[in-house]
């Protein structure tokens, strides 16, 4: 849930979504439709759609319990490198390094003088692994996210109260913080706002008819279209008869 969204939107969703699938077991076990449900309004939908799978395999395929091996994990739908370091991590702790934004960010900083996009991700992976203690592997994670957040933000980095500044390459050089240049896509009148508002419908409802599908989600038919096609390609609804629904 933490993918791509801010905490402070994903802590009621995560208390109710694991209340209702309190393991591996019972969120394989559940319908996808009601998965999605329980996603509520997240956001980038796929991700529940991948948990989803990714639990149906762990039961049939690891007995249930995620693999400890960061290339096992690889393989299941939605893990990529980072996830699958960070779960090998956290929980198994494994000295693999997690780079996540603010665990790159407090690497290139403190290592090479740099904002992460000015180092080679080979490289801040081979520092960042350096950097692991070889005990308490989880909480070393966990401390370099938090610390990332709150001290080594990207704009105010809070050097004064940082435990790194006295060996931080960034602050010895001067330099100070500024944002990602990375462009923002816009999200008004675009696929991923006309994804949402068309999973919002489907939710409501059973089903929605298609032919008006457009004027309810208030976007061109054009777009409505696109992102319908979307949708159905990613498993998220069904369009049968004329009508859509949740998968």
């Amino acid at each position: 849930m933490l993918q791509q969204t801010q905490a402070g939107r994903v802590v009621s969703a995560y208390g109710s979504f694991l209340a209702r699938y309190p393991d591996v077991a019972a969120l394989a076990a559940a319908r996808r439709a009601d998965v999605v449900r329980s996603w509520g309004g997240l956001g980038y939908p796929r991700r529940a759609v991948a948990l989803h799978r990714a639990a149906r395999i762990v039961v049939a395929e690891h007995g249930g319990r995620l693999p400890r091996d960061p290339a096992a994990l690889r393989t299941l739908p939605g893990i990529g490198p980072y996830t699958a370091n960070a779960i090998a991590a956290i929980a198994y702790g494994r000295a693999v390094p997690s780079l996540e934004t603010n665990v790159r960010r407090i690497t290139a900083r403190s290592s090479f003088a740099a904002e992460p996009d000015e180092v080679p991700i080979a490289e801040l992976a081979a520092a960042a692994l350096a950097w692991i203690p070889p005990r308490r592997v989880a909480a070393w994670t966990q401390a370099l996210m938090d610390l990332g957040r709150d001290v080594c933000r990207p704009l105010r980095p809070a050097c004064d109260v940082c435990p790194l500044a006295p060996a931080c390459a960034f602050r010895a050089a001067g330099r100070v913080g500024r944002r990602s240049t990375r462009p923002q896509p816009r999200f008004e009148g675009s696929v991923r706002q006309a994804r949402g508002r068309i999973l919002a419908q489907a939710r409501a409802a059973r089903s929605v008819p298609v032919e008006d599908l457009a004027a309810r989600i208030g976007v061109p038919p054009a777009r409505a279209d696109e992102a319908l096609a979307g949708l159905a390609r990613d498993g998220l609804v069904v369009v049968a008869r004329g009508r859509v629904r949740l998968a």
